[in-house]
């Protein structure tokens, strides 16, 4: 089984997508197996993280500003790739960094997700884009 996940961004940050996720486990019906999700895009990441805080969403995404800031910070002068904007190559970077792809087992029809876990797309860009995220639950 598999289907393709929307997420509309409003540019840098974590967006929670474990309701829908959740959701289409549950109508999936298996009792057990393994769900993939990978993002269709080279300047976002997937990661799983916690979803109860939101500050520690907000310090995710200030740590990797800080990390790899965009090209036109001066410790960024090494990089080439600009045609698209500074947040461009950047966002290539910190997707290098982070998984674009993840996988949860499925235990008793459910996400065996611990207590505070959250499944998130990791935006790298400073623009709103529409990401996918393909998925599939193999047995």
């Amino acid at each position: 089984m598999s289907t393709i996940f929307e997420i509309t961004t409003k540019g840098p940050g974590l967006y929670d997508f474990t309701p829908q996720v959740m959701d289409y486990v549950a109508r999936s019906q298996k009792p057990s197996g393994l769900l993939t999700l990978f993002v269709r895009h080279t300047s976002c990441s997937l990661l799983i993280s916690e979803n109860a805080d939101p500050d520690v969403r907000a310090d995710m995404n200030a740590f990797f500003k800080r990390l790899v800031p965009n090209s036109d910070d001066p410790s960024m002068s090494w990089i080439r790739h600009t045609c698209e904007g500074p947040d461009d190559m950047p966002a290539h970077i910190k997707a290098a960094l982070t998984p674009v792809s993840i996988n949860i087992p499925i235990i008793d029809g459910r996400l065996a997700l611990g207590t505070w876990q959250g499944i998130f797309l990791f935006e790298h860009r400073d623009r709103p884009h529409r990401r996918t995220v393909a998925t599939y639950i193999s047995e």
